[in-house]
C-alpha cells in the first residue's frame, strides 16, 4: 500500500498507537467536574457515544454555543444536518440560516469530533464544564506513568525503518512537543521520523503544513500519502491537495469517501503484503 510514495505523512494519536483506556481516564476526570446530580447522565451519554448510540459521534462536529451536533461534508466542511443533544433534528431552513458558510474549527466554540479524545470533551461541555484542559494534561501525565501501559504496535518500528529506505516519513500531530517526545520514547520511535511537526492545529492549518512539506521535500501531491485516524484533520485536506489518504477507521462505515482514500482498521494494515 505504501510503495511508490516519495513522502508519507503520519498522524500520532490513534494512528501510531491504539487503545481507549486513556479516553476513559479523561472522561472520568472530566466527570468529577460535572455537578453531582448530572454525573450519572454524563456517564450514560459517554457510554452511548462509545458504542455509536448517541447523536454525538466521531466524524461529526459540535457547536458549543448552540449546543448542537452537526453532520458535515468532510470535503467541503459544510453543514448538512444539525441536531439537539436528544437527537431531534433541526429543519433544513434552520440549518441553512445558522450555518451559511463552511465551518471553521477553533476548538473553543466549534469542535471537529475527529477521534476519541473529543467525545469526553464534548460531553463535558454540554454539562457545563469550563476547564477541560487540566483534565487533558492530567490524562497525558497518566499516559506516561507506570499505571498506564502504552504498548508499541508489534512490527511498527521495523516497518517504518524499512519504509524510510524508499520514502521520507514525517509526523504531524496536534500534541505538544513534550507529549510527543514522551510518547515516541514509549513507542520506541523517537528519532525515526525525518521531521516532526508538533502543535499542528489541524485541521485549521493542515493544508498549509502539507503544502509546505511538498515544497520542502520536492514531492508532488500524487507522490504523497497522508495516514491518520481523523478524516477531517488528516485525510480530507490531503485529498483536496491531490494527495492520497489512508483513513484508519474500525467501523468502516464512512458514507462519503474519495477514490484516493483507502480505509484500514490499523496502521499495520498499510504494511501488510497480502
Amino acid at each position: 500500500m505504501l510503495s511508490g510514495y516519495k513522502l508519507v505523512i503520519f498522524d500520532l494519536d490513534g494512528t501510531l498507537y491504539e487503545g481507549t483506556d486513556h479516553f476513559d481516564y479523561y472522561a472520568e476526570h472530566l466527570k468529577k467536574k460535572v455537578s453531582h446530580n448530572k454525573q450519572s447522565n454524563f456517564q450514560q451519554d459517554y457510554e452511548e457515544m462509545k458504542t455509536g448510540n448517541h447523536s454525538v459521534m466521531i466524524g461529526k462536529a459540535y457547536d458549543i454555543k448552540e449546543d448542537l451536533i452537526l453532520t458535515i461534508d468532510p470535503m467541503t466542511l459544510s453543514v448538512t444536518e444539525a441536531s439537539e443533544w436528544n437527537g431531534e433534528t433541526l429543519s433544513i431552513e434552520e440549518v441553512k440560516k445558522k450555518y451559511q458558510e463552511q465551518l471553521s474549527f477553533d476548538f473553543e466554540t466549534m469542535i471537529a469530533i475527529g477521534d476519541g479524545w473529543w467525545l469526553p470533551f464534548v460531553c463535558a461541555k454540554h454539562y457545563g464544564v469550563e476547564d477541560c484542559y487540566s483534565s487533558y494534561v492530567a490524562t497525558k501525565e497518566y499516559m506516561v506513568s507506570e499505571s498506564f501501559q502504552l504498548k508499541p504496535l508489534p512490527g511498527l518500528k521495523e516497518a517504518l525503518v524499512d519504509l524510510k529506505t524508499q520514502s521520507t516519513i514525517v509526523l504531524v500531530t496536534n500534541s505538544d512537543a513534550d507529549d510527543v517526545n514522551r510518547l515516541l520514547n514509549e513507542l520506541q520511535l523517537r528519532g525515526l521520523f525525518d521531521k516532526v511537526i508538533t502543535s499542528a492545529k489541524k485541521p485549521t492549518y493542515t493544508s498549509k503544513l502539507f503544502t509546505e512539506l511538498l515544497e520542502e521535500y520536492q514531492a508532488s501531491a500524487d507522490e504523497t500519502l497522508s495516514i491518520g485516524d481523523n478524516f477531517i484533520n488528516d485525510v480530507a485536506p490531503a485529498v483536496l491537495l491531490g494527495m492520497d489518504g489512508v483513513y484508519i477507521h474500525t467501523e468502516n462505515n464512512q458514507a462519503k469517501l474519495h477514490k484516493n482514500v483507502q480505509i484500514v482498521s490499523s496502521v499495520m494494515d498499510c504494511f501488510s503484503k497480502s
